[in-house]
């Protein structure tokens, strides 16, 4: 008891907690993942919750500082994991249908953990993929300047050209604007092919949680209902989830079978669907290379080598 005083009137708990809400840094899946598997193994060893908690602190968790230091402050421990953010919320929504429904706390972390895992590697995956035609297409957005520095190297007055002719001056703004929309439409593009957020098959893995407990599917339904985790599509994932309840009822096999085969489904689709997303962004980002940043770059570099040539060429009749 005189431990638990000390570890409460501890105050750099709370400055670690304060760092961390300053700098707004969120653990990857993977990180929470590592920190999840470890809790499950202090949990079915026998360690009381907080205990858990306390042990992680102590061992340098920086996720298991903020976690406790809040419980310390008299917030119930989901919500102090749910407090965290990020995948941390995933993990608080599964503890709070496991106590509800009387699952083993143990067992659902190691799956939750699992779900973590393979979420973090496909986002690693695509994000790998992505990485090359994201590089190339933003190494192509200095192209132009390079041709104004190359006409410049060469000795051509190309700077002075676009800076003080008229026509200078209308290949400087519609080139810079050119470069302005490749930028803003490669960011799009990539963008728009980076991973999802949310963790794939995390709706069917809450829903093994609660039938975990022997819970009636109605009921357990509306408690993954109420812990309102983010989907990519939750009509699509409710259809998906609705199926496999009546191929269940049907069929007379467990639910919880079925749910964690749509579940590794749902992941492998997640990481096919990345893979496509990845390979189609290569040919997308053609289209401000061939609209915006190649006319960019005869604008800039083009147009005013040759207008320099042609200011100090004389005329053959002059």
């Amino acid at each position: 008891m005189v431990k638990d005083r000390r570890t409460r009137a501890d105050p750099r708990n709370r400055r670690v907690v304060q760092r961390m809400r300053r700098r707004g840094a969120q653990p990857s899946e993977a990180e929470v993942a590592e920190i999840v598997r470890t809790l499950a193994v202090l949990l079915q060893a026998g360690a009381a919750p907080v205990t858990a908690w306390r042990h992680l602190a102590e061992s340098g968790s920086t996720d298991a500082v903020h976690v406790l230091a809040e419980v310390e402050q008299g917030r119930a421990l989901v919500d102090a994991i749910r407090a965290r953010g990020g995948a941390w919320r995933l993990v608080g929504a599964a503890w709070a249908i496991a106590a509800t429904v009387g699952a083993p706390s143990g067992e659902v972390l190691r799956a939750i953990a699992a779900a973590l895992e393979q979420a973090g590697e496909i986002r690693a995956e695509i994000s790998v993929a992505l990485a090359e035609p994201a590089g190339t297409a933003r190494l192509m957005l200095w192209l132009p300047l390079v041709g104004l520095l190359l006409g410049t190297a060469l000795g051509f007055d190309t700077v002075t050209m676009l800076l003080t002719q008229p026509v200078g001056w209308i290949c400087l703004v519609a080139g810079l604007g050119l470069l302005l929309i490749a930028r803003a439409w490669t960011r799009s593009l990539v963008r728009g092919a980076a991973p999802a957020a949310g963790v794939p098959g995390i709706r069917a893995e809450l829903l093994i949680v609660a039938l975990a407990g022997g819970t009636a599917i109605p009921r357990a339904r509306a408690l993954v209902e109420q812990e309102t985790v983010a989907e990519d599509d939750p009509a699509t994932v409710e259809e998906a989830i609705e199926r496999v309840l009546r191929l269940s009822a049907a069929a007379g096999v467990p639910a919880v079978e079925l749910l964690r085969a749509e579940a590794d489904r749902a992941r492998r689709d997640a990481r096919t669907a990345g893979r496509t997303r990845a390979a189609r962004l290569s040919s997308l980002l053609l289209l401000p290379l061939g609209a915006c940043t190649l006319p960019a770059f005869m604008l800039l570099g083009v147009a005013p080598l040759i207008l320099s040539v042609l200011s100090t060429t004389p005329l053959p009749f002059a």
